[in-house]
């Protein structure tokens, strides 16, 4: 696959520079990493997205998480491997990324999970790593970004 952008925007500092400020606001929300990375991937794999999906596999590398578990994240619910407030986050990924087709979206059964494992200020940080995913999941699919590739 060969991306259709060439420069990616990269001479643009003000895309960047929000960019980071959002990365930056959902690092301080108090969510372990290695759950964001999970999310990101998550996300990433339902859109397609095989950049963010190689991204999200490396991200959870870098922080800490394994082999086993980022390789089941497809399967999260039938596989033995996830924590009871990884499992609401991960539902809570699924359900707000599939908002299209007459898709459910989030329910009040996945909030009231969620709001039982994390803080307001931890659920602001997970629907921000979500929206940011799908964000890129679009750009990256619309531009035919590659795996293995990075921005910036």
């Amino acid at each position: 696959m060969e991306n259709r952008l060439k420069t990616k925007n990269t001479n643009n500092p003000g895309l960047w520079s929000a960019i980071q400020l959002l990365q930056k606001s959902i690092a301080a929300g108090g969510v372990d990493p290695k759950l964001l990375a999970l999310v990101h991937l998550r996300a990433s794999q339902i859109n397609g997205c095989s950049a963010c999906v190689h991204a999200g596999v490396a991200g959870g590398k870098r922080a800490g998480d394994t082999d086993e578990r980022l390789h089941n994240v497809a399967a999260w619910r039938e596989a033995p491997f996830y924590t009871d407030a990884e499992r609401a986050a991960l539902a809570l990924a699924e359900a707000a990324t599939r908002l299209q087709d007459g898709a459910q979206g989030v329910t009040d059964a996945i909030w009231d999970e969620v709001n039982a494992h994390f803080t307001e200020e931890q659920i602001g940080a997970l629907n921000l790593e979500i929206a940011l995913t799908n964000f890129f999941n679009r750009i990256n699919r619309t531009m035919k970004e590659p795996a293995g590739r990075t921005w910036g």
